[in-house]
């Protein structure tokens, strides 16, 4: 039998799969994200077949029995004549088997991928990421094979995308982090050592991209908006947190942050339950609004007033 068509072979060609497919998350290109995390479990899914049985490989169709002959090792056939049992076929004897669960978002998986080449599957897609790694793991334990050997340097955002002890938001914050860290990472390879320490050395204001530091807007002498220079927790750059009053009718309301971005490794987390899930931010956030009063706290720093336009 072709070594194209072993377990080694097969299970070698989901992990490249799996990890393009993750970088195709991480960037926002949820068309290839399908087309690759599609891919890594068609692999996947035959290599456990093969493990099994390289019979189970055969694509049962118009009763030619040359396939499954080749693949007990009985006869000869050529290359260009090989042919293989579907993702879908594939993944549906796995559940014959009780390997594999039913799972409707797994089908749309696959749909998606048979329909990338002609389709834009957008953020249909996005939400798939943990539908792939647990079904991915499901596997991997069946065959004994171990995640981190699987999934490389992604395996720490699988695993999080899989904890179910952690709520939807905190799992997205939780890889959308560890997406930028790997990101920013990649831009650095193959450059000298000691080039991201450059990178992140250099100020902010300094780095070419538009930065207003630290500052408090101000209505009269009440607080309507605070940014402040804050640590990144995917690449340690300094990137800015907003900070907004829970409530304006009160005196001295509380402050909780409402967003941030980091210019350098793109990290943004939007509204008030992502600054939350994020507990090295929430943290922050806690330590920023506990000084009394927070005009004066800032007052050594950029304010902005808002005042009265008029016209002529």
């Amino acid at each position: 039998m072709d070594d194209s068509l072993s377990f080694e072979s097969f299970l070698a060609a989901a992990r490249t799969a799996a990890q393009k497919a993750m970088d195709d998350h991480a960037r926002g290109e949820y068309d290839e994200f399908a087309l690759h995390g599609g891919v890594a479990f068609e692999k996947l899914a035959k290599a456990v077949l093969v493990s099994k049985n390289p019979a189970y490989l055969v694509e049962m169709r118009n009763g030619n029995s040359d396939m499954l002959l080749y693949l007990c090792g009985d006869v000869d056939l050529d290359a260009k004549k090989v042919r293989t049992v579907g993702a879908s076929e594939a993944i549906a004897r796995l559940r014959r088997m009780k390997v594999l669960p039913q799972d409707e978002q797994l089908d749309q998986l696959i749909a998606l991928r048979n329909g990338t080449a002609h389709t834009t599957v957008g953020d249909e897609a996005k939400a798939l990421l943990p539908t792939l790694a647990e079904n991915v793991e499901t596997l991997l334990k069946h065959i004994g094979q171990p995640m981190d050997a699987f999934w490389g340097r992604w395996t720490s955002a699988v695993n999080v995308a899989v904890d179910k002890e952690r709520d939807e938001i905190q799992r997205e914050v939780e890889i959308k982090i560890k997406q930028a860290r790997h990101l920013f990472d990649d831009r650095f390879k193959g450059l000298p050592d000691g080039a991201k320490d450059g990178v992140l050395g250099v100020p902010p204001a300094e780095n070419g991209r538009f930065w207003v530091g630290d500052m408090t807007v101000l209505n009269g002498d009440d607080v309507l908006l605070v940014m402040s220079q804050v640590k990144c927790p995917a690449c340690t750059a300094t990137a800015m947190m907003t900070l907004v009053p829970t409530d304006r009718m009160v005196p001295r309301p509380n402050f909780v942050p409402e967003g941030f971005i980091c210019h350098l490794c793109g990290l943004n987390l939007q509204g008030r339950e992502e600054m939350a899930a994020c507990g090295e931010l929430a943290s922050v956030g806690r330590k920023l609004v506990s000084i009394p009063p927070l005009a004066e706290a800032y007052a050594r720093r950029s304010a902005v007033r808002l005042g009265e336009t008029r016209t002529g």
